[in-house]
């Protein structure tokens, strides 16, 4: 028997409990994995609060993410003691996920744990960490270089905006970081951000081009934010849209897009190939400060995640939630 967040079908909603639960309740799979730590994310805190149909099947144990150590493996990439990390594919919505002690997985799904990070460490970076080093691959695969001017990162006191402003201001970049919370702005340029900008600035409509200001931006809200910031990329820049904050919709036009060259990337995290999964995790590796985590990442016990998500929605989330799953 091991610990694990539940949730159920009850009538047209559902119910969530910290609960126990044994291996033969384990879905499929080819890998066992004793989980270290988890996290939550944006998706996990619609999944146990309901407010989002995000989960496809009952019951389901939240969790997008999670770093562990296999336990069994009938897989050929996989062996018992191995040190793991998972993020995505479909983990916490159609198959059970991290927010347990165990979890029983596909072994395509994972990718070793980076020598560089402790189990830990990879859940403070998480899937939002793993989404940012995508954007940020993006950007320098563009050829967006640092001379070529600011970086604007949306949601910047997210998870993503967090670890994307740590990744681009070690590589050289200057970073202007939009926030609807001022008085976060000492943790924002603590991470290396050089401008605060209000993300009011960018939440409304706005003319289809604007004053050129950003040589790339990492964009994580969606809705009329992504078209201002497309609006207000330099000539030949380019935009990494990893998210939907404000909203699915584009109220925009394609002006940025053929009068100025603007590339518009979309970055997927969940369904990313393992190549690229390793190529984003080896920039972690590579560029991230182990030491921004410790600034980035707010760590609580698994009984506690089920209150915790309500923070996402509130505003009162700050960087990483890290969930060690073992207290």
């Amino acid at each position: 028997m091991f610990s694990a967040i539940l949730l159920e079908k009850s009538g047209t909603g559902s119910k969530v409990a910290l609960t126990r639960v044994s291996d033969d309740e384990l879905p499929d799979g080819d890998v066992t994995v004793d989980v270290s730590y988890s996290t939550l994310n944006y998706k996990d805190a619609l999944a146990i609060t309901g407010k989002s149909p995000v989960v496809r099947s009952f019951p389901m144990v939240p969790g997008i993410d999670l770093a562990g150590v296999v336990a069994q493996s009938s897989h050929p990439s996989w062996s018992t003691g191995d040190e793991v990390v998972l993020n995505g594919w479909g983990v916490g919505e159609t198959h059970w996920g991290g927010l347990a002690q165990r979890a029983r997985l596909r072994g395509d799904w994972l990718i070793p744990l980076p020598d560089a990070f402790t189990a830990r460490q990879a859940m403070a970076i998480g899937t939002a960490g793993y989404t940012a080093s995508l954007c940020v691959e993006a950007l320098v695969w563009h050829g967006v270089s640092p001379d070529d001017g600011e970086i604007l990162v949306t949601g910047a006191t997210g998870g993503v905006g967090s670890v994307a402003i740590a990744l681009l201001t070690t590589i050289g970049y200057t970073v202007a970081a939009a926030t609807g919370k001022p008085a976060e702005a000492g943790y924002l340029k603590d991470l290396g951000a050089s401008t605060i900008v209000n993300r009011a600035e960018l939440a409304e409509r706005g003319k289809p081009l604007q004053k050129e200001r950003w040589a790339g931006v990492v964009e994580t809200a969606g809705s009329h934010t992504l078209v201002n910031a497309s609006a207000q990329t330099r000539y030949g820049g380019a935009v990494a849209a990893c998210g939907l904050a404000q909203g699915m919709d584009l109220p925009g036009t394609v002006a940025p897009f053929i009068l100025r060259g603007v590339a518009l990337y979309g970055i997927d995290s969940v369904q990313a190939p393992t190549p690229l999964r390793m190529q984003a995790w080896a920039r972690l590796a590579r560029d991230l400060d182990p030491a921004a985590l410790e600034s980035i990442a707010t760590e609580l016990p698994l009984g506690e995640a089920i209150t915790a998500a309500n923070q996402f929605f509130d505003g009162t989330v700050r960087g990483r939630l890290v969930v060690d799953v073992n207290r």
